[in-house]
């Protein structure tokens, strides 16, 4: 039992390895477009990077202190990950801008916050939030869907 606990960090170092290489010996790279700061052929670099030293160093504390046993998810885990589906459903299908709020809602109903009002105020600003972030200072543009085909025209 001992040694499972180093599978998963060795699979992320060795997965992040490989990303490291694939990266490395793309043929063309991506333009510049953003002019200072990290370029997109160095971002996935940089996590990768980030994920070996995190996985270092979750490795050298499973060492000095080994993890109890963990006890199995509860509903919410597995409401989370129907959640996730559901999301996805309604991204393809309606607007993600909905598919956000939805399931933003049902995820604070289901980990336990009573509050409507909390509930529906974080379902409601968030996308609203993301949207206008995005669309007007980035100036970037969102997929179609039923609300974006509203507001785009």
């Amino acid at each position: 039992m001992k040694q499972n606990i180093y599978i998963l960090p060795s699979s992320v170092i060795i997965l992040s390895i490989a990303v490291i290489i694939a990266a490395l010996n793309l043929e063309e790279a991506a333009p510049v477009i953003v002019g200072e700061g990290m370029q997109p052929r160095v971002f996935p670099i940089f996590l990768m990077g980030l994920n070996i030293f995190l996985s270092l160093l979750m490795l050298w504390e499973f060492s000095r202190n080994p993890p109890g046993s963990i006890p199995l998810e509860g509903f919410p885990t597995y409401g989370s990950i129907i959640l996730f589906v559901l999301f996805f459903i309604i991204t393809q299908y309606i607007d993600m801008f909905i598919g956000i709020a939805v399931v933003m809602f049902l995820m604070c109903r289901l980990w336990g916050e009573r509050r409507l009002a909390v509930n529906l105020a974080l379902a409601l600003s968030t996308p609203l939030v993301i949207f206008f972030l995005f669309d007007l200072v980035l100036k970037i543009r969102f997929p179609r869907g039923l609300l974006t085909d509203w507001y785009y025209g």
